[in-house]
């Protein structure tokens, strides 16, 4: 048995993927190609297509990154704690303490879970 690889053999363990082997067979890489940089390929929203109820992962994308973001910055400060059901970040002051459960609550889980309770596993410290 060899032990001799070549560049872009596609063997099964080959984790050649950038996109060489469309090269070989004369036809341009699609758009999941890995890049090398990890980072995604750049967006060309000319030419999208548009459906109607189609989803935007782009703005998903940068949504996400707003909301963390942000979930970092709060988290930074002294006097925030997590909520217990979507663990983002809140100054004190704008969470819910719920003492039967035992976790701090924002206020959209809390609108979300309404009276409906929740046993936790572990409680919050309060």
């Amino acid at each position: 048995m060899s032990n001799n690889h070549t560049q872009g053999s596609g063997t099964a363990g080959d984790n050649n993927l950038s996109g060489h082997r469309h090269e070989r067979e004369g036809r341009s890489p699609g758009p999941y190609t890995f890049n090398g940089t990890g980072a995604l390929p750049a967006s060309n929203t000319s030419s999208a297509r548009s459906y109607p109820g189609s989803f935007d992962f782009e703005e998903m994308l940068v949504s996400l990154h707003d909301l963390f973001e942000r979930d970092r910055q709060v988290a930074s400060q002294q006097d925030s704690k997590r909520c217990g059901i979507c663990y983002l970040y809140f100054s004190i002051g704008d969470l819910h303490y719920r003492e039967e459960e035992g976790f701090y609550i924002c206020s959209a889980c809390e609108r979300s879970l309404g009276k409906q309770t929740l046993p936790m596993i572990r409680r919050q410290q309060k």
